[in-house]
C-alpha cells in the first residue's frame, strides 16, 4: 500500500525551529523531492431524468487524522525515495503509528546498514515492537514507509517480505506440528521445492541442536527450544535480513549462547540482523550498531561506540531517556517486624 496519501502533521516543524534537545541523530538529508500534482478527477454528467437520490451516494467516511506529535521532531521527508547507489538493508522514512490519540511511533527516520548487527533498544512501551511490526508489513503505518533492500514495504509487500526472516515478539506457531514439520511448512510457504526444503530442514535442525526433538510437537518444547525452532523457520528461505523482537526473552543461557553463535555466523556471511531488546549489556556485546528509542522517537543512533560516548551503553541509555526515581521513603524495607 502506498502511504503517500496519509495525512500529514498539522503542525510541521519549520526548518529553523528548535529541535528536541536530546535527539542526537542526524536529520534526514533535505533532498528536494517535488510532489507530482494530483490531476483533477473529471466529474460525471448526470442526466436530468435520474432521481436525485441516485446521484447522492452515502458520504465517504472521513480519513483518520493523525494526532499532533508528542514532541518536536527532526524535519522529515517521508515521501522521498532513498538515494540510488549502495542502499542500507532497511530504510525508515517518517514512520508513524497512532492508536486513536496515542502516538506510539512518532515520525521516525532510521537507516540500518547492510551486513550490520543492529540493536533497537528502549524501555517497555517505547515503540520497538510497533516499529518492527510496521517495517515487516504486519501493521499498517499511519504515515511514512519502510524500504527493505530498496523495496517499499507498502507498495510491493510480497517482494519486500521475500528478503525478510522475522521472529516476532510472543511467538505464535502452529505448535501441533512437529519441529521438522514446522520448518518444512515454512519452506513450502516460501515456494521452495521439496528437495531443497528437506536438505535445509536437516541442516537447520542440526545447527539448532534440535535433531533429537524433530519428531516432537512444538507445543511440548521448552521456551528456548521454541525460540530456536521459530528462528529455524525464519531462516529456511535464506533471507538477507533477520528481524528478531526480544529473541532472548525467557531463554536459558545455553540456548541463548547457541542462538547468538548462529546470528553471528549469519552476519559474518553477509546477512543483516536487527534485534530489539531492553537488555543493554546483551546489545553492547552482540551489536555493532544501536538506536535508542523512547516514547516513539529515536533519541540516538549510530555505531555502539558512537552512541555510548565513552560510557557503558546502560549508563548512556539512562542518561538519554531519564526516568530514574529515588528510593527514598522505603526505609521501612530495612526493618523487620517479625
Amino acid at each position: 500500500m502506498n502511504t503517500s496519501h496519509f495525512p500529514q502533521d498539522p503542525n510541521p516543524q519549520e526548518p529553523g525551529s528548535p529541535q528536541n534537545p536530546v535527539q542526537e541523530t542526524n536529520p534526514v538529508p533535505e533532498t528536494a523531492v517535488e510532489a507530482t500534482p494530483t490531476a483533477a478527477v473529471p466529474q460525471a454528467i448526470v442526466p436530468e431524468s435520474v432521481a436525485p437520490e441516485a446521484v447522492n451516494p452515502e458520504p465517504a467516511a472521513p480519513e483518520a487524522v493523525v494526532p499532533a506529535s508528542v514532541a518536536p521532531q527532526l524535519p522529515v521527508t517521508p515521501q522521498a525515495a532513498p538515494a540510488a547507489g549502495a542502499r542500507p538493508a532497511i530504510e525508515i522514512r517518517g514512520l508513524t503509528k497512532a492508536f486513536g490519540q496515542k502516538v506510539a511511533v512518532d515520525r521516525i527516520n532510521l537507516d540500518i546498514p547492510s551486513g550490520s548487527f543492529y540493536g533497537l533498544v528502549g524501555r517497555n512501551g517505547a515503540g520497538k515492537t510497533t516499529t518492527i511490526s510496521m517495517v515487516t508489513g504486519m501493521l499498517m503505518p499511519s504515515e511514512g514507509t519502510a524500504y527493505v533492500r530498496g523495496i517499499d514495504m507498502w507498495t510491493e509487500p510480497l517482494k519486500a517480505k521475500a528478503h525478510l526472516g522475522v521472529l516476532p515478539d510472543g511467538v505464535h506457531l502452529f505448535d501441533k506440528l512437529t519441529g521438522e514439520q514446522l520448518i518444512t511448512y515454512s519452506g513450502y510457504l516460501h515456494g521452495i521445492d521439496k528437495e531443497t526444503v528437506a536438505s535445509r530442514v536437516k541442516d537447520l535442525l542440526t545447527a539448532m541442536d534440535l535433531t533429537d526433538a524433530a519428531g516432537r510437537a512444538v507445543a511440548d518444547y521448552s521456551a528456548g527450544m521454541t525460540k530456536k525452532i521459530a528462528l529455524a523457520a525464519a531462516l529456511v528461505h535464506a533471507p538477507s535480513v533477520l528481524i528478531l523482537d526480544e529473541p532472548f526473552e525467557a531463554v536459558d543461557p545455553v540456548s541463548a549462547a547457541n542462538i547468538q553463535d548462529i546470528l553471528r555466523g549469519f552476519v559474518a556471511s553477509g546477512g543483516t540482523v536487527i534485534i530489539s531488546s531492553h537488555v543493554m549489556d546483551l546489545v553492547q556485546r552482540l551489536c555493532d550498531h544501536v538506536a535508542v528509542m523512547d516514547s516513539g522517537r529515536i533519541l540516538a543512533a549510530g555505531t555502539v561506540d558512537e552512541v555510548r560516548a565513552g560510557m557503558s551503553l546502560e549508563e548512556r541509555f539512562v542518561q538519554l531517556v531519564g526516568g530514574r526515581t529515588s528510593s527514598e521513603g522505603l526505609s521501612w524495607l530495612g526493618t523487620s517486624s517479625h
